[in-house]
């Protein structure tokens, strides 16, 4: 039986989206066709069901998201109960009678009254219209207006939490979405509750329709007098009004309270419990003023005493609760206190600072809006994902805060806690970059592109397309910031790369290429060692993107060689094409800046190990002779259009490098064994030592 239950069900489920489209269908069909007694009495039950479990669907209900379809259900129910009020005025002024449910509407309320009962429906039509509806419409309007305020913080909030890592990109992309329907609901609902007032209104019309039709109707056509018309078609009446009424305060009932739910991830009924019978005292007092108010003379004593009684013993119970929870608080705190130490390493571990974080002033906070056009958060995501294509590093999430200590369009980069660069750019302008024929034919602040040095200036956009006609580069705000960010990680990510990291990368072979990663670590090589080799790689701007091609060869040569600067150029042999491309110039070829064989010899000789690497050991003058050679050859290179790299022998490629990284930072250096045979090379200057 269960089995064949299941089976039913969800057959019922396949076609019900059908059966809901042609219920909608269905309620065109309601106004137009006429409709026998029984079939209108199923349907106004129908409807008295479907309003009751609207009604308590919104008390159980623990988020407007929860029950997101509502506005939507708001109009079909109205237009259903508008059908059925015109399908049964159809019936009373043709036929003199509504059925069985508006009969016994009209008895049980009015009784032998009408008068009564034409008083309470208008009393129900005021309440729904002025006081519910109203009310309603008027917090919709109020919530869709804060929710649209709050949502750049409550984005800026997310954005935070997914850089920071507490949450990851589908958390946040659910967030987004649960924000944006939010929202859309209060939108919706500001609009629905026009459906409800609406509907009351034409409620009041047809029921004056019914009674003056039905009166003038079977008066001069059906034989009956007037009095006999107004006793019949008022019964009537008052009865197809207060079926219809009566479920459409139902579903105003439950706007009101869906739209004044605060999210608190509780139902109506909890949250009611929890709040208004949380305090002993509050209930005491009442009991006593009750109490006091039941021994006047003037008033009934008994419901007074029972209510006051109630209070009593309600606060009583509730401040024997409140002992028992103080109690147990008191024992948390001491199995709280065994473990204070460990919350403290905890809590000091927890400050521990950021890989990389990004520093914003207050005029700059816009930018991380998700719904800006240059929204930095994305742009952020989209650095990362390059980063991890072109260098092969796994970029942590970049933290993103606001510093009212910086100028208002200031930012600043920092890698471990440490400010390594900083910039201003103005959201509100555009940067222009000069060719470099001619000065600045614009009016604008003066600054310098952040990322490569260049002269810039910041412009209105009214001068935008000034600027393009005189040929200048235009770049937004958000690719000046975005375009630093990435210069600087690609610059220092050899400091990004930790060992966690580098396990992480390793880790993400293993499925493919497990023989090789095993074979390798721990026998051969420990994951610091090649953490090492991996940094000094970065270092020199060369992408680990092929690990697979490095990892076989410090497991080729790691058995006989310890040293990971050896390990490091055996890598770059094998890596030679990797290396080489970025040097070539369009036709192919690679222009080079040689090294006299002199001051080779003189470097090679004097190599010794430090702390930073093999490092040429000489005398100050010679340092300064060598770097006035490099800037002569380079120089000279450039006033050429050459891009040239230098080319030194294998011997003392590393010591020369770690030599001038830190005066000639962007000058590669290449050894010819890192050089294809098939790569032509052509000589455009020398570094002679003079």
């Amino acid at each position: 039986m269960p089995e064949t239950l299941k089976s039913v069900v969800n057959y019922i489920n396949k076609y019900l989206e059908v059966a809901i489209a042609f219920a909608v269908i269905g309620i065109i069909a309601i106004i137009i066709l006429p409709m026998p007694a029984f079939l209108l009495d199923l349907l106004l039950t129908l409807n008295l069901t479907l309003s009751i479990m609207i009604l308590l669907l919104t008390l159980f209900t623990k988020s407007v998201l929860e029950f997101s379809i509502f506005p939507s259900m708001l109009l079909i129910m109205t237009m259903f109960r508008l059908g059925l009020n015109i399908s049964s005025t159809r019936l009373i002024l043709s036929e003199g009678a509504a059925g069985d449910v508006i009969n016994a509407f009209a008895t049980f309320v009015t009784g032998s009254n009408y008068v009564v009962g034409g008083v309470i429906f208008v009393i129900i039509t005021i309440v729904q219209m002025i006081v519910v509806t109203n009310g309603a419409g008027r917090v919709s309007e109020v919530g869709a207006r804060f929710t649209l305020d709050a949502m750049p913080g409550k984005q800026m909030a997310i954005d935070a939490d997914l850089n920071s890592g507490i949450i990851n990109e589908e958390m946040a992309k659910k967030r987004r979405i649960d924000l944006q329907r939010e929202a859309d609901f209060y939108g919706s609902m500001d609009g629905a509750s026009k459906f409800v007032k609406g509907d009351a209104i034409a409620g009041i019309v047809i029921t004056l329709i019914n009674l003056t039709g039905g009166i003038i109707i079977f008066s001069l056509q059906g034989g009956l007098t007037i009095m006999e018309s107004l006793d019949r078609f008022g019964r009537l009446t008052i009865g197809d009004g207060l079926v219809s009424q009566i479920p459409s305060l139902l579903i105003s009932v439950a706007a009101g309270i869906i739209v004044t739910r605060s999210g608190n991830d509780k139902s109506f009924g909890s949250t009611l419990s929890d709040e208004l019978f949380s305090t002993w005292k509050v209930m005491g007092i009442g009991s006593v003023v009750i109490f006091a108010i039941g021994m006047i003379p003037a008033f009934p004593s008994l419901p007074f005493f029972v209510f006051a009684m109630v209070l009593g013993v309600s606060g009583y119970l509730v401040f024997e609760n409140d002992k028992a929870e103080e109690k147990n608080k008191i024992q948390r705190e001491k199995i709280s206190a065994a473990s204070q130490v460990k919350e403290t390493e905890e809590a000091v571990k927890s400050y521990q600072v950021e890989p990389i974080s990004l520093e914003i002033g207050y005029g700059l906070i816009s930018m991380v809006d998700e719904g800006s056009d240059g929204n930095l958060v994305g742009h952020i995501t989209s650095i990362r994902r390059q980063c991890a294509t072109e260098m092969g590093i796994l970029i942590s999430p970049i933290r993103i805060r606001d510093n009212l200590q910086l100028d208002p369009n200031q930012y600043v980069l920092k890698i471990k806690g440490n400010q390594i660069a900083s910039g201003s750019i103005y959201v509100n302008k555009y940067l222009v970059i000069d060719p470099g024929t001619s000065d600045f034919k614009l009016e604008g602040i003066p600054t310098t592109e952040p990322a490569f040095g260049l002269a810039a200036l910041w412009i209105d956009g009214k001068d935008k397309e000034k600027a393009d006609l005189n040929g200048y580069t235009i770049v937004e705000p958000v690719t000046v910031l975005v375009t630093h960010l990435k210069e600087i990680l690609k610059k220092h990510s050899h400091e990004l790369l930790g060992r966690q990291e580098t396990k992480e990368l390793i880790e993400d072979l293993k499925d493919s290429y497990g023989v090789i990663v095993d074979e390798l670590i721990p026998e051969i090589m420990t994951l610091g060692e090649v953490q090492k080799v991996l940094q000094n790689l970065l270092k020199e701007n060369v992408p680990i993107t092929d690990l697979v091609t490095i990892l076989e060869t410090l497991a080729d040569n790691a058995v006989a060689i310890k040293d990971t600067e050896i390990l490091t150029e055996h890598v770059r042999h094998v890596m030679q094409r990797t290396i080489v491309k970025d040097y070539l110039d369009q036709s192919g070829e690679l222009k080079v800046i040689t090294i006299d064989s002199q001051l080779e010899d003189l470097i090679g000789s004097n190599i010794q190990k430090s702390i930073s690497g093999s490092i040429p050991v000489l005398e100050p003058e010679m340092i300064t002779r060598i770097f006035d050679g490099i800037k002569r050859a380079t120089d000279d290179a450039m006033m050429k259009g050459y891009h040239a790299v230098i080319l030194a022998s294998p011997k003392i490629r590393t010591a020369l490098k770690n030599l001038i990284s830190i005066t000639f930072p962007d000058i590669g250096i290449l050894s010819l064994n890192e050089i294809p045979n098939d790569i032509q090379i052509e000589a455009v200057g020398m570094v002679e030592f003079r």
